[in-house]
Order: C-alpha cells, then structure tokens, then sequence
C-alpha cells in the first residue's frame, strides 16, 4: 500500500463523489431518471441548463424541506405494508432523496424496508407488482443468462451484484420470483450502510420454479408456474450465472441471499475459492456473532483461547457461527481449524451432535464429539454446560424459552460474565428474554439478542441501586456492507477467512461496550452508526486483503488514517451534486444514463 502524500492531498479513488455529476440528459427523460432527478431541489441554474424551468414549479427547495414533505406523506400512510410501498414508489422517482429520507430516520424505518415488512412486500410481489427491479434469470431460458445480463452495462459498471433464488426468504421460506425483491433490499441496505453506489449495483432471481403452493394456484404470480428444478440441472443453471457474471463483470462482488439450506453452503463453499463472493446467512450471521463474542470476552478480560461455545441449535445459522468463531479461533492462536473445533459444542434435536447420531450434515460434521467420550454423560443442553462449563451460549434453534432459569443459573456457576445469546427470529422465538437472563444472573450475563430489545433496569450487585443495561442487537447489517465496501474498494480476488475475521474485529471495535469500556452499554454498535462502522470495517478488510495479496487495486493509503478518507471519499451519500450539463457525443456512460439504476426509465434507444 501507498502512504499518504507528503502535502496530505486527499486520494479520491476511482469512485470519488466529489465535484459535480456530468450529465447530458434534459427536460422529462433527466426528471424520470431516479439517479439524476432532483425534483423541486434543481436549482435556478439548473433548471435552464436542462431545459426544466417550464416542468416544475418555481419554487426552489432543499433536500431537507424535501425530507420534511416525504416523511409527513411516509406518516400518514396507514401501516407498515403502505410505507413500504410509497418508499419504493420514491426511490423509483429520486434516490437521493429516498437514502435521505431514510438515513434521517432509520431507527424507525429500518423495519419497514427491511425485516419482517419487506417480507410482506415479498410475499405479496405478484399483487403488489407494478414495474420491474432487477434481472429476472430463469432455468428455461439458460441460453439467454449471458446475453440477458450483458444488457446490463460493461465490465466497468457493476461492483456489486446481490443473487437469490428465492427458495428461503427473510423466515418466510419459498416465494420464488418474488425474491427479487430481497435483492433489492439488501442492495438498499450496502448503499444506506456503506455508501456503495447505487448506480453500480445489480439485484439478480434466478427463477428455478417454486414449491410454495400458494404461488403456484394464484394466477397473478409472475414466476415459473412449475415446482423447483433440483440436481445437475440447478447446479449448471447457477454455474451459467456466476461465469456469465464473471465474464460481463469481472470486478464485481457476488453476494448470495436467501438460497435453500440445502444450496447455501454447498455453493459458497464452491465458488469462494474462485471468485469474490459472500453469503450474508452463512458468514454474516456468523460474523455479527462473532463480534459480539469478541466484545463480550474482552469485558471480561478472557481472549479467544479462553472460548467454551456452546450452540444450541445446529442448522444453517448456528453452524454458521460456529464456522467464524472457529476460524477466528485458528487465526489468532495459529491452529488447526479441527484444533479450534475442540472449543465448540453443538447441539440440535439429538442433543450433543457425536459421533453416534444419524444424519449428520456436512456443515456440523467438523464439530462432532467422539461418542466415546460421552458414554453414560447427559447430552442435554443442561447436562453439556455443567460437564463442558462454557463461557458462551448461543441460541439459534427456535425453541422460545429454552434457556431456563436452572440452564441459565448453570452458566452464571462457572464463570463470572457468562456471554448468552438467543439469536432465534422472530421475538417469540427467542430462546430467552433479556430481563430474565439478566436477573437469574444478578446482573452479570452479558447478552446479545436477535432482535432489538429495550434496555432492562433492575437492581443487581452489592450495593442495590437500580442500574439500566443495554442489550445488544445481532444485526447482520452492521457488518455485511462494510465487507462488501471493502471487497469492491480493494477489487479482492476472494474474500478470504482472515478478510471476515478483520472485519469481526472492526464491528467489535466499534461497540459501545468496548469502545466506551462500559460492561453497561451494548456489545455491538446500533444502526444509527452503521456508516462509521462500515468505515472501520471496509479498512480492516482492505488491510486483511493487501496483507493477504488478494486486493488489486493501487495505491491503497498505508495509514489508518489515510485509508479512512479514502474510504470515505469514496462512499456514495444522498446529497445532490451540483449537475454540470455535457453533450452526448462524447459523454461517459454514467452521464448519458446508461448505468443501470433500480426504477429508473430507460432511454428510448435502450428498449
């Protein structure tokens, strides 16, 4: 990596924003492009440039009073499905002033588009469908993938691309087509996040049919009207998008969502080793996980060597994390992942998973016990924490209240602030409430849920005086984008193991807990401060990748300092940018409108 200059002169990227945006679009075709369109906030100037003065009224507005008016239009419509929808009403019209809209608001907001409402949004794609978002792949036009997403812009236009299948969505299991719209979610979520451009993304389904019923009898849905194509058939499909991909794109990071159980793993463990790509349900989970352990541990002054983890519930996700608290374990003591499995124990519906349970999975396989060791010893959740005495409980099985007050007292006997965390969704799900787990703990658990909770006051200790605890959200969107920034920011061949465990140290870094040195605040970071946390991420990652010889990009900062502002420059934020008028003959892509923007109309000659 290169140092700063000498004279400290700012190093903007190849994706600076700063200056002004070229554009050679006027009149009706600029105020229906979502990308450029600025509404009642061009300005005088503007307004003759790109012939608009007789389009809108002439009052002259700001992007904050533009705010004003939206979030009063957003209130008054009457639930969270409505809201949904006039944001994405809005975000086709004007982008900028959709992030702003939502970057002012996002404590409140993040729910509706997100989860659980974009799951509503999604269940209700065919019915709610009133323009198209996105690349819609099907498994019976396999010869028009690579044609199809060549439509879409040249190797220099896309960085990053979200894909689904749509088989396992949000909780709500298989919408097929209407997976889209996760796609276009998660999209959302790395630009409000992490300032990836929104111009430069592209949401993919690749519409295999579906098996959901409900779907296949309405005769509104706009899918495959068969059930899911499995097998070799499947496989060459999704091998058909990620070379077509790699071909049209190759600079482009391939985040995977929401595939079926059976496919997750099995494809990222695939294409990882080949290409830049991430899976938000199997690494991100893991990963936010992760950085709450780190956080926990160092409140309690123990070190990853000192890690005991028990998983209770062995499926995608709680293999998942069991997956990136291993590797972190393997990186930081320098061993054998199968000498860091020794530290976690996994159970599911046979209790400990050992050797002599059927119908073990591929991902739970490396944490298996020998049976032997377990002869005539209780495999049940209370019987492994007093025979193993761990220091970490993680809760992914979707068994509400199975962390009991006897299992809970059981953790709080054998070490002094015992990390519990019920990450099953949605709330009545959890595995254990904080108020319980904090009060059968006399104060000391430190906790970290799945969903947001409100802080506990109660009064533990010696002395008696109420004290209020903040609870701590796993929230992957604290730490999917910023690996992403990274990864795009870096140009990275892979994203390898120690690229994600950086990016876990980063988030923990930034949680209040640590950060602030107050066991009383939460482990990991909220929401509201996401964009720094991206920052801090992004920078770890690039650092892990330039250290490892995967990034490609030139002339990286060295410095902590540098490589903040660099990343920084480089992240897209909703502000309008003075628009300077070019012709079209000779205008960048970018300035003709031709970057692929989600909801944007096309030009006449793109049709």
């Amino acid at each position: 990596m290169a140092d700063n200059q000498p004279d400290k002169r700012r190093k903007r990227g190849r994706l600076s924003t700063s200056g002004p945006l070229e554009c050679s679009l006027k009149g009706t075709v600029l105020m229906n492009h979502a990308y450029f369109n600025k509404g009642s906030a061009f300005t005088k100037q503007e307004r003759r440039d790109f012939e608009l003065s007789g389009l809108l009224p002439p009052g002259v507005q700001t992007l904050e009073q533009q705010v004003q008016r939206a979030y009063e239009q957003y209130s008054s419509r009457p639930d969270d499905l409505a809201k949904n929808t006039f944001l994405t009403s809005m975000k086709e019209q004007n982008e900028v002033l959709y992030f702003k809209l939502l970057q002012d608001h996002l404590e409140e907001m993040f729910s509706v588009v997100y989860t659980p409402t974009e799951g509503d949004a999604i269940e209700n794609y065919s019915r709610l469908f009133r323009r198209p978002a996105g690349v819609f792949l099907n498994i019976g036009d396999v010869d028009r993938v690579s044609h199809d997403l060549s439509l879409w812009g040249t190797p220099d236009d896309i960085d990053y691309i979200v894909v689904t299948d749509g088989e396992e969505i949000l909780g709500i299991g298989d919408q097929g087509c209407g997976g889209i719209l996760i796609s276009v979610a998660k999209l959302a979520l790395t630009t409000l996040c992490a300032g990836i451009h929104p111009n430069r993304v592209l949401p993919v389904v690749l519409d295999c049919g579906t098996d959901n019923e409900t779907l296949l009898n309405d005769p509104l849905y706009l899918g495959l009207r068969q059930k899911r194509v499995r097998g070799k058939e499947y496989d060459d499909f999704v091998d058909t998008f990620v070379n077509a991909a790699r071909e049209h794109f190759p600079q482009a990071y391939i985040h995977f969502e929401d595939f079926g159980l059976d496919n997750a793993r099995r494809l990222l463990e695939k294409y990882r080793p080949q290409i830049p790509c991430f899976n938000d349900d199997v690494q991100g989970t893991g990963c936010v996980t992760l950085a709450a352990i780190m956080a926990g541990m160092s409140v309690s002054k123990q070190k990853l060597s000192d890690l005991r983890m028990v998983v209770f519930g062995a499926g995608s996700a709680g293999a998942g994390i069991a997956d990136q608290v291993r590797d972190a374990i393997a990186a930081e003591q320098g061993i054998s992942k199968e000498e860091a499995a020794e530290q976690i124990w996994l159970l599911d519906k046979p209790g400990l998973l050992t050797t002599g349970v059927d119908k073990i999975s591929s991902a739970q396989r490396p944490f298996i016990k020998p049976k032997e060791d377990w002869g005539g010893k209780d495999t049940s959740l209370l019987g492994v924490i007093q025979e193993v005495k761990p220091n970490v409980l993680i809760g992914t099985s979707t068994k509400p209240k199975a962390f009991t007050e006897e299992i809970v007292r059981a953790m709080a006997s054998h070490v002094e602030r015992p990390i519990i965390m019920p990450l099953s969704n949605p709330t009545r799900l959890h595995e254990g409430v904080p108020a319980d787990l904090l009060a059968w703990t006399d104060g000391k658990a430190l906790v970290a849920t799945g969903s947001p909770f409100k802080p506990v006051k109660g009064h533990w200790g010696a002395g008696g005086a109420e004290v209020e605890i903040a609870v701590a959200e796993c929230n992957n969107s604290v730490v999917f984008p910023g690996i992403g920034l990274g990864a795009v920011l870096s140009r990275s061949r892979r994203v390898t193991d120690k690229m994600l465990v950086a990016a876990t140290k980063g988030v923990a870094e930034m949680g209040p807990a640590l950060k602030e040195g107050d066991a009383s605040a939460p482990l990991l970071p909220g929401v509201e401060a996401v964009r720094e946390v991206s920052v801090r991420v992004a920078r770890k990652v690039i650092q892990a990748a330039v250290e490892e010889g995967v990034a490609t990009e030139e002339d990286i900062p060295a410095s902590n300092e540098g490589l903040d502002e660099w990343v920084r420059e480089q992240m897209w934020e909703p502000r309008y940018r003075p628009l300077k008028y070019v012709p079209t003959e000779g205008a960048s892509r970018e300035a003709r409108g031709e970057l692929r923007v989600v909801g944007s109309v096309q030009r006449p000659d793109d049709a």
